[in-house]
């Protein structure tokens, strides 16, 4: 069992510098994610020049929500759920008040990570988002947008591939852990696979239109 907390940020919500944005079309990555972790991701360009502030930030281990404007054919797009699957009359409710982009944009927790990878030993640093969410096919090119609100760990080396995926899946749960508490949660809009509580946070710049 892992000894850091395993809730993060102050239950009040994010403090400053937080919260920090980040958007782009989901390009290409590494190909390791999904085939040696088990941890698919979506990559980000670092562009310094559209988020000046990533030049700052430490390298490590972030986490918030991510926005994607999947098209309707794509087999993981909200509306296309089962009745099964369909939202409550509640979450409904809370997709329709959300402003409307073409095509709309859907809440999902993230964790992500920017810098290097010490233990791949990249040269170029890099922006890797996985979404807390179970699809079942690729969205490149997809806008994304990122609301990131707090820092889990500082990046760091490994001495095995084990020691890697266990303490990413700690990061994911303490990703969701701080993200289940109400100043946190977004007070308009559905987030898929995110806590059934009333939230406090403005995430509105996640669903506005562009």
């Amino acid at each position: 069992m892992s000894s850091r907390p395993s809730i993060v940020g102050p239950d009040a919500g994010p403090d400053a510098p937080y919260p920090l944005h980040m958007e782009g079309n989901v390009i290409s990555g590494f190909g390791r994610g999904s085939k040696e972790l088990g941890i698919p991701t979506a990559n980000l360009p670092v562009d310094a020049a559209l988020t000046p502030w990533i030049a700052d930030m430490p390298s490590g281990v972030y986490f918030g929500y991510a926005s994607l404007a999947l098209p309707s054919t794509h087999p993981d797009h909200p509306d296309a759920t089962t009745s099964k699957d369909a939202p409550s009359s509640n979450e409904a409710a809370l997709l329709a008040s959300a402003p409307q982009s073409n095509p709309p944009f859907h809440i999902f927790p993230m964790v992500m990570s920017i810098g290097y990878n010490p233990f791949y030993k990249n040269t170029v640093r890099s922006a890797e988002v996985h979404v807390l969410h179970k699809f079942t096919a690729d969205f490149y090119d997809v806008p994304m947008r990122l609301l990131i609100l707090g820092f889990i760990r500082e990046e760091k080396d490994y001495k095995s591939l084990d020691a890697l995926i266990e303490d990413i899946n700690f990061d994911c749960e303490v990703a969701k852990n701080s993200l289940a508490r109400e100043a946190w949660v977004p007070a308009k809009g559905r987030v898929i696979g995110g806590a059934s509580v009333d939230g406090k946070l403005d995430a509105e710049w996640l669903t506005r239109n562009a």
